[in-house]
């Protein structure tokens, strides 16, 4: 089953209209859900991140996806209880050219059963084919897409099971679909979002756990070297948190007992 524009439909009777400005231009957002225990996780961060991104976007949210209450009363229609991923994709209605004629639009929603993964990242390496670049919508899921097509591909022809993107200055920036933290000094360290890294929403919630713990949290522009002389490196987004075991030719044997209390504070959230 899927929602399309509030409709309950099944898979094999959907089909979208043209013209279609999702398709023809990108001309919208999407976000990655999960749904476990009665509601969305994180649901205040991913509220927070779509109605940052319809502001950029010129973009009204329908009321069924407003607000953290319509949201996920909205997103449960499509759960039987158990958990799952969710996958939201808003595009602007109407056709033109690249003037858009509205800031309405439409809407689908699709669920799939979801699995948790925070096993570790035995190789990586940082992209030699793509970088990050800040603009007005690098912060959300979708207008940049394409970046993260290409550096899963390299990702693949590496065989690595990890690719560390940098933005255009060489700084460190994200992982192909998470963000990147390291922990040094009693410090947790992350990207600043100058880089063009997305604004994920496990990423605001591990800094929101973090300093509510009085652990403290530097965003930053980091150069490779810095997270090369880290404790430990580790990748979040809403599947886990995993650990990277080596990037090039640095590698790490011991884990941290930081990030152990990391992963306690967020269960006891």
């Amino acid at each position: 089953m899927l929602l399309y524009n509030g409709q309950l439909l099944l898979d094999e009777d959907f089909a979208l209209t043209l013209p279609n400005r999702g398709l023809f231009f990108n001309d919208g957002f999407f976000e990655t859900l999960v749904w476990a225990n009665g509601g969305i996780r994180y649901l205040p961060h991913h509220v927070a991140r779509m109605q940052r991104a319809a502001a950029a976007l010129g973009l009204a949210l329908p009321p069924e996806l407003a607000t953290a209450e319509s949201l996920t009363y909205t997103l449960g229609q499509l759960t039987t209880g158990n958990a799952h991923r969710l996958r939201l994709q808003l595009w602007r209605s109407g056709g033109g050219l690249y003037a858009p004629e509205t800031t309405e639009c439409s809407w689908l929603a699709t669920a799939r059963p979801f699995q948790p993964n925070d096993a570790p990242l035995a190789t990586a390496g940082f992209a030699e084919t793509v970088q990050t670049r800040m603009s007005p919508v690098s912060f959300c899921k979708g207008p940049e897409s394409l970046t993260y097509v290409l550096a899963a591909r390299e990702r693949a022809q590496r065989s690595l099971d990890e690719l560390l993107l940098l933005d255009t200055t060489g700084h460190v920036a994200e992982t192909v679909s998470a963000a990147i933290f390291w922990i040094a000094d009693n410090c947790l360290f992350t990207p600043a979002l100058a880089t063009g890294c997305v604004a994920g929403v496990r990423r605001a919630h591990l800094l929101q756990v973090a300093t509510k713990h009085g652990l403290e949290c530097e965003e930053g522009l980091f150069q490779p070297t810095v997270l090369l002389q880290a404790e430990t490196v580790f990748t979040a987004n809403v599947a886990g948190i995993r650990v990277l075991n080596r990037v090039g030719e640095v590698e790490w044997t011991t884990g941290s007992s930081l990030l152990v209390s990391i992963r306690a504070w967020e269960a006891g959230q």
